[in-house]
């Protein structure tokens, strides 16, 4: 049977990487990464890379790249959304490390990023859109774009390459300490975490436990409960479309022709790039779920969420003479976690000091949460203390 289309639609890019199931599910490991996205596979690849005689199993509830990293417009930005907070490091460098040691082709280009204003705009600009008034460049800063279906399928390869387990489908529905061990237990009062899942086993959903000494919860803007960041953050579906491919003239004409992206610093928000066939992705617009925090609620193709596709279709047309006619090959939506300052969440647990929390990257997260991962391995290895910001 064919698969039934996302909810959430379909980016123009694929994952084309699927984890090996020949090995039976583990009942103890040293480290269980939960969330098959960026951050959840930078970290199970350098967990294994730094320290190969550990075990590490990663839980994806979905298929690699379901969630935010599969659905993100591509766009690498340097710092966070707040800003470069205390000891975060050179975030672009860090990140071409990353994919660079771990032989990722990820069509990484990193020409700088268009600041887009309606007030003022710097000596030339190239870009001269109709948006809620006269849109123009202010700023160049640093940043690129990238492919996000070949940095998911080259995280995961690396990290299974490197020893980690990758299991998909695999919902994580509670965290619990193990009893204490009387005796022999070499991380003394230490208790391990047991985790309860639901597999899909030959059709049918199977629950099983497994102990780990640590855990990283890198689920982002989903299984906010099991994270306790529920009443703390707020999840959203953000949408983008993707236009066929344009023309060289079209290109010129926007002013696209050094190829750098572009975000808005006033509102209306409008971000946007161009992909390596010369498609141009325009995203804009936050849906809530229609209740609680469970973005699976939403489905783009109606409600609320379509509404806001059509109006970021229409504002499109008309930013340019260019796209009045474009054929929109790609509508989809992605989720997003906002957080208290915009701040990434990278701390411990509220109930489980063995569990490590890396979410809520407030749409800065293509290249921070790749980098972020690999500070999480660290932290999980006892090697890098968790950031004092978080």
């Amino acid at each position: 049977m064919p698969a039934q289309p996302h909810p959430w639609g379909a980016p123009p890019w694929t994952v084309d990487f699927r984890p090996s199931s020949r090995r039976a599910i583990p009942k103890s490991v040293d480290f269980v990464v939960v969330g098959g996205g960026f951050s959840g596979l930078s970290a199970a690849a350098w967990l294994r890379k730094l320290a190969p005689a550990k075990s590490v199993l990663l839980l994806e509830h979905g298929a690699l790249g379901d969630g935010a990293s599969g659905r993100t417009g591509g766009m690498a930005l340097a710092e966070t959304a707040a800003g470069n907070l205390t000891g975060l490091g050179d975030v672009l460098r860090s990140y071409k490390r990353i994919l660079r040691a771990l032989k990722i082709d990820a069509e990484l280009a990193l020409p700088g990023v268009w600041e887009l204003g309606r007030k003022a705009s710097i000596h030339n600009s190239p870009i001269h859109w109709s948006d809620s008034g006269d849109l123009r460049a202010v700023k160049r800063v640093p940043g690129g774009t990238v492919n996000p279906g070949k940095v998911v399928s080259g995280l995961a390869r690396a990290a299974q390459s490197a020893g980690a387990q990758i299991i998909e489908h695999a919902e994580v529905l509670a965290l619990e300490l193990a009893p204490r061990q009387r005796s022999g237990n070499r991380r003394g009062d230490q208790r391990d975490v047991l985790l309860k899942l639901r597999i899909r086993q030959r059709g049918k959903s199977v629950t099983k436990i497994i102990r780990a000494a640590r855990v990283l919860l890198a689920t982002n803007a989903q299984s906010l409960a099991l994270a306790g960041l529920a009443s703390a953050t707020h999840p959203k579906l953000t949408m983008a479309i993707a236009t066929a491919p344009l023309t060289r003239a079209q290109i010129q004409a926007l002013g696209l022709a050094s190829r750098k992206p572009f975000y808005t610093v006033d509102l209306p928000y409008l971000w946007g790039r161009l992909q390596k066939n010369n498609a141009a992705i325009f995203g804009a617009g936050l849906v809530d779920p229609p209740s609680g925090h469970n973005l699976h609620k939403i489905d783009v193709r109606t409600g609320a969420a379509a509404e806001r596709l059509a109006w970021l279709e229409a504002r499109v047309r008309q930013l340019h003479p260019a796209l009045h006619n474009v054929r929109i090959a790609h509508r989809w939506g992605g989720p997003i976690l906002l957080t208290a300052g915009a701040k990434p969440v990278f701390r411990q647990h509220p109930r489980f000091p063995q569990v490590t929390l890396l979410a809520g990257f407030n749409g800065h997260g293509v290249a921070l949460s790749v980098h972020l991962g690999h500070w999480a391995a660290q932290a999980l290895l006892g090697r890098r203390p968790l950031p004092r910001w978080s």
